[in-house]
């Protein structure tokens, strides 16, 4: 009897049983029809199929239980019945169920191909660096476009661009008058400013930070910020450092801390990796935290937690730290480096988490890839929108 006449016979044995409990679905018989272009090439595939009768062994391995992947045997079944051919039954099982994964996964991979071309079409790079410096006398100056070098003068300060992406500030002669400067970064844009007494600012996308030439205003060090910045402070005991972000301050002498004052977030976050912090609100209510904590100011008082630090700056050193957080919040990073408007189904709820930790070099599809692979949302890029969906 041929191959093909045996696995016909196969077939229709088990087509004409599924109706008295045979343990395969449809979608495992067209696996398995699809699995004979396989073994007809094989000359052990005639000779194992010639040596035995396939509907009595087909009972018999139900009898066994080894229909889906050679489970253990039935205890109404001695386990020594049918030792000659139950490796061969065993081996067959095996290579139908590898044939069915790697069907499933071929299905799956030009499933997820189809999408990702749908989906990715209209990729967006991600950010660089970039900010916009804004004079005392108005004047603006683009730094992505400027020459390396000294770029402007105000009075006994001399402000240069470095040829990796920092803006210097270097006191030269008299530094009495107070001279107001902003720095600026744009949706997409990154920047680094060394102040006048060597402190050391990372400003993240969509922020801006507001300081004196001088840095000396009533013997205070005094910036504002708005969105996010990355603080290494040179220490002075003479001369406090302090930030106000949107009613809030934070003092110090000398630390590394990290503030998260976008206008879009529900807590000012005042993250301290090195020292120590007084944050103190308008309503004379303050907290000093100390190196790994974080202060979360509500509007309603600030709560302090324990957090990873490493997570909370991921930004500073080139990366998305995605583990454990809130899917939108994660996406407000995700569109303010990437300059995108995100778009959520209805479906989509606020309690989703994201998780894993990519490169933001990487083009937005990637970066949206990673967090698809969590199986929770899908998404589709259109223009600058990025849309959201189950």
């Amino acid at each position: 009897m041929s191959i093909d006449k045996n696995w016909e016979m196969l077939l229709d044995y088990l087509e004409s049983n599924q109706e008295k409990g045979n343990v395969l679905s449809n979608e495992e018989l067209q696996r398995l029809a699809e699995l004979r272009a396989l073994v007809d090439e094989t000359s052990d595939a005639f000779e194992l199929y010639q040596s035995f009768n396939i509907e009595q062994k087909w009972i018999e391995l139900r009898a066994l239980g080894v229909s889906r992947g050679f489970t253990q045997p039935s205890p109404i079944v001695k386990q020594n019945t049918f030792k000659p051919w139950l490796r061969i039954a065993a081996a067959a099982a095996i290579v139908v169920m590898l044939f069915g994964a790697g069907l499933f996964y071929f299905n799956l991979n030009n499933k997820q191909k189809k999408h990702d071309q749908l989906a990715y079409k209209n990729d967006v790079s991600p950010g660089k660096l970039g900010a916009t410096l804004t004079l005392a006398n108005g004047k603006k100056i683009k730094l992505a476009d400027a020459a390396n070098g000294e770029i402007a003068t105000d009075g006994g300060i001399s402000m240069s661009k470095t040829a990796d992406g920092q803006l210097v500030y270097l006191i030269k002669g008299s530094t009495e008058s107070e001279h107001i400067n902003t720095l600026s970064t744009a949706k997409g844009e990154t920047y680094v400013l060394i102040l006048p007494d060597k402190s050391k600012v990372w400003l993240n996308a969509a922020s801006s930070l507001t300081y004196s030439t001088n840095l000396n205003e009533r013997k205070t060090r005094r910036v504002k910020l708005e969105g996010e910045g990355y603080f290494e402070i040179a220490k002075d005991r003479s001369r406090p450092f302090v930030v106000e972000s949107k009613g809030q301050e934070v003092e110090v002498l000398g630390t590394h801390f990290n503030i998260n004052a976008y206008s879009d977030g529900p807590a000012i976050a005042t993250t301290l990796l090195e020292g120590s912090v007084k944050v103190s609100l308008e309503t004379n209510l303050s907290k000093i935290i100390k190196p790994g904590e974080q202060a979360l100011n509500n509007d309603h008082g600030i709560d302090v937690v324990n957090v990873d630090v490493e997570r909370i700056t991921a930004w500073k050193d080139g990366g998305f730290a995605l583990s454990g957080k809130n899917l939108k919040t994660a996406m407000r990073e995700i569109a303010r480096w990437y300059n995108v408007e995100v778009v959520y189904d209805p479906s989509i709820s606020d309690e989703l988490e994201t998780g894993g930790w990519i490169s933001r070099s990487n083009k937005l599809s990637t970066v949206l890839k990673l967090i698809e692979s969590s199986g929770q949302v899908r998404f589709k890029i259109e223009g600058k929108k990025v849309y959201v969906s189950k």
